[in-house]
């Protein structure tokens, strides 16, 4: 409570203390953070009535302590991440075709908030974080946009930020249109995240491997978070340098700048004098360290106030680049076996496993999926995508949360995910709670896609029950190819898929004839190749839903 800003400047320490041990009278106890927000919102009301008391007719109080937490709080750490923010936007867009005519931009005014009401910004730093994301034939990028372009722009930016790893249950086009200050650097600030974590896995750096003892469960490594992999390298090399305590989080646990002077001590020696472990003031420590990180050519992101401030989002970036630009570990990757040559399967696995990632994440789960193969084998992953295509079919009170150490915790969730699916008559012949357990790949698929197939039909069932009312038949697969093959015939064109798995679809045509039915103007003819040489033409990104598909 006392680290709150806004709080702090209107009550003290001794007060706070008081008041929370009527309700709490053990201060080790610990507690559930609903608690602690209906604790802070009572705090809140007594301050305010003790102010209010004070006051002129008693309203100042509340209205003293509300600007003060608001203002405080919002306004300048907003600002101190919003000038690094712009400095990261001008330094990987500035050579952008389209964009740098309108780069570099201020980070004193609100020029990055009138930049994003396009979409075009927010969709290219969506391709900067992770390559290939959409297709920029897809982002309309006129000097003036209508507001029906616009709009395809800022949908397009959601559902692929949304499938990358992105929270935008709160974020609508019309914020982003707006440009609301507070949710177009939130989208951000999770975006630029997700770029500068890109490389904390064990596929894009092996050699993370060494961070782990040999006894170490190599499942559990794989499925670690980005941000916890950097929070167990960091404490690796501090270990190493002789650091006492064991960092935990990027705010709190680095403020005072001791920390990240020994992890440049441990990784560039030649740059970390003794004098700045010797110093004694916080914000001078932070300053010296800044001063060495930039001789490592990591970008000045952040001020020493940022991080004897306690930051989180700048801290973490902080730390992301100083890894990208010297992770000190070792270059030998022969050890490690996730570099050998990927067969055949291992490439068309990854493929699938991309097209289920990017799905589950856009069901709006809880849990982020970095790699679902390794993700889904707790079973919680899967019994959140169940309850979100079958609202209410889980027992959450037989269900256990990660992180889970006992295995047969893991094989009960997994079991419910299996008797879920044979509820909802999935074919789960050969599929058993521990085949997931384990890791079976190919049997994972098998569930993933009747899990995909079946949220799917159901959301094609709601349409036609709106459509056609209770009496309406329910759709099937043969509807689906049927209603397909009537369109694209309708509007002239001679293709015709007679299955769904008819290899003719492998060249993209038949969905672009399609596409261009639905609505005639998604589909850029003049860029469309005949398919020849197996790249797809993916024009598919200006739909917006898969309900645009299904209008009537």
């Amino acid at each position: 409570m006392k680290k709150l800003r806004g709080l702090n400047e209107v009550v003290s320490e001794e007060e706070i203390a008081a008041f929370l041990s009527e309700s709490y009278p053990d201060s080790d106890q610990e507690i559930e953070f609903e608690s602690f927000l209906r604790e802070y919102l009572n705090l809140q009301a007594r301050v305010s009535a003790k102010e209010g008391g004070a006051g002129a007719g008693g309203g100042g109080g509340k209205t003293s302590f509300l600007k003060s937490s608001i203002t405080t709080l919002l306004h300048n750490i907003n600002q101190a991440e919003k000038s690094s923010y712009v400095a990261h936007i001008n330094t990987y867009l500035r050579d952008d075709p389209f964009l740098k005519k309108y780069l570099p931009i201020d980070p004193a005014g609100n020029q990055l908030f009138d930049l994003i009401r396009d979409g075009v910004l927010l969709c290219k730093l969506i391709n900067v974080a992770v390559p290939g994301t959409i297709d920029e034939r897809a982002i309309n990028k006129k000097r003036v946009l209508n507001p029906w372009q616009r709009n395809e722009n800022h949908t397009l930016c959601l559902n692929s930020a949304k499938a990358i790893g992105c929270t935008v249950v709160n974020i609508g086009t019309q914020d982003l249109v707006e440009g609301r200050p507070h949710l177009v650097l939130g989208l951000i600030s999770q975006i630029i995240k997700i770029q500068l974590l890109a490389d904390l896995n064990l596929k894009k750096t092996p050699q993370l491997v060494e961070l782990f003892d040999d006894s170490k469960d190599i499942d559990e490594v794989l499925s670690l978070s980005p941000e916890k992999m950097l929070l167990r390298w960091m404490n690796h090399h501090l270990k190493k340098a002789g650091y006492k305590k064991i960092v935990n989080n990027f705010s709190s646990d680095v403020k005072d700048g001791e920390a990240y002077a020994y992890l440049l001590k441990a990784l560039a020696p030649e740059h970390s004098p003794e004098t700045t472990l010797d110093t004694k003031d916080p914000e001078e420590r932070a300053k010296l360290v800044l001063e060495q990180a930039e001789k490592l050519d990591c970008k000045r992101y952040l001020t020493p106030k940022d991080i004897t401030e306690g930051s989180a989002n700048l801290n973490l970036a902080f730390v992301a680049q100083i890894f990208q630009h010297r992770n000190g570990l070792t270059s030998d990757t022969k050890q490690v076996t996730l570099t050998q040559t990927a067969t055949r399967d291992d490439v068309l696995l990854s493929r699938e496993e991309r097209a289920f990632r990017m799905w589950i994440n856009s069901l709006g789960v809880e849990s982020y999926v970095n790699n679902v193969f390794e993700d889904v084998r707790n079973g919680w992953v899967l019994l959140e995508v169940l309850d979100k295509v079958s609202p209410g079919s889980v027992n959450w009170k037989l269900a256990t949360k990660p992180p889970i150490k006992l295995p047969f915790r893991k094989l009960e969730n997994c079991n419910q995910v299996i008797k879920i699916g044979k509820q909802l008559k999935f074919s789960l012949v050969n599929l058993a709670g521990n085949d997931i357990v384990q890791g079976n790949k190919k049997l994972i698929v098998a569930l993933l896609w009747q899990l995909m197939r079946f949220n799917i039909l159901q959301l094609l069932n709601k349409l036609r029950f709106h459509s056609q009312g209770p009496q309406g038949k329910e759709i099937t697969d043969a509807d689906i190819l049927n209603w397909a093959n009537s369109k694209v015939k309708a509007s002239g064109r001679t293709s015709r898929m007679e299955s769904f798995k008819d290899k003719s679809l492998s060249n993209g045509l038949f969905f672009l004839e399609l596409l261009s039915a639905v609505q005639p103007r998604v589909v850029n003819w003049k860029v469309v190749t005949k398919g020849e040489t197996g790249l797809f033409s993916a024009h598919m990104h200006s739909v917006d839903h898969w309900t645009t598909l299904f209008p009537d």
